[in-house]
């Protein structure tokens, strides 16, 4: 019979953390920046010199990584994201990457 440390042990061992996922935000010519910074602060809790650094990035380099999040809650943003971007009318575009 296993003594309790061994259970611990043995339980400890089986836990293991979430894979992470990138939440990646591409670049167009439609949408405002004005929009993707609100996006970057209500969604994914950017403050604003950091929404306005990754949308900069974005414009630049035609991608950025906006965050890192367990799958379920990454897509549970881009699509956030992606029906706000929708009902005003953008072509906004998001994807999700295995980190």
């Amino acid at each position: 019979m296993a003594t309790q440390d061994e259970f611990k042990e043995n339980a400890a061992l089986r836990l293991k953390e979430p894979a992470q996922y990138n939440v990646i935000m591409h670049n167009d010519d439609f949408t405002t920046m004005v929009f993707v910074v609100s996006v970057l602060e209500d969604i994914f809790h950017k403050d604003k010199i950091s929404a306005e650094a990754i949308m900069m990035n974005v414009h630049k380099n035609g991608r950025a990584v906006v965050g890192k999040y367990p799958y379920d809650l990454a897509i549970t943003k881009v699509t956030e994201a992606l029906k706000r971007a929708k009902a005003q009318g953008f072509p906004f575009r998001m994807t999700v990457e295995e980190a």
